[in-house]
């Protein structure tokens, strides 16, 4: 069931709209500053917390981005948008990473079958992963015993390794 969102007072509108127009502008500053003019029991409303997640966004501040877009996901789990956020954001944050951001966008793809931004992020995240398994080929090609030592508990490679058992961890 889909709760229904209750409308912000205008005051509160008129702050959100101007804190649109500075992240617009880039100005996170002023568009943090116009969050903080918006009343208190306002504050949590999903759309101040999404105009709080594009502030994150826009100054990288990854990890309180990500924060924000779980509980506006939460809030509002029947918006792509909301999916799409988090992805991006986890992707990004510290201890975040492809491997998590995909395993978001796998769940909204199936939720949101014709939202064409997830599968989209999907490829870009794959692609990403196959770039790493071919530079580990062009390793492996230079020298297949370092390299399979090297690889076999390197934590960065950690997104290849379910992707690649029976490959390079496959002792010759």
């Amino acid at each position: 069931m889909k709760l229904p969102i209750k409308k912000i007072n205008q005051t509160d509108s008129f702050h959100l709209q101007a804190a649109e127009g500075w992240i617009g502008l880039g100005d996170v500053v002023s568009a943090s500053d116009e969050l903080e003019e918006i009343s208190p029991e306002e504050r949590a409303h999903p759309a101040v917390l999404s105009m709080r997640y594009a502030i994150y966004a826009k100054a990288e501040k990854w990890d309180m981005a990500a924060g924000v877009a779980e509980a506006v996901t939460g809030m509002l789990p029947d918006e792509p948008g909301t999916w799409i956020n988090l992805a991006y954001a986890t992707r990004r944050k510290t201890g975040g990473g492809i491997p998590e951001a995909k395993r978001i966008l796998l769940v909204a793809s199936v939720k949101f079958k014709r939202e064409c931004v997830i599968p989209f992020n999907l490829a870009c995240y794959c692609a990403q992963l196959k770039e790493a398994e071919q530079w580990l080929g062009k390793a492996m090609a230079i020298n297949k015993k370092k390299i399979q030592k090297l690889a076999v508990d390197d934590p960065d490679l950690k997104p290849l390794w379910d992707s690649m058992k029976g490959t390079i961890w496959k002792q010759d």
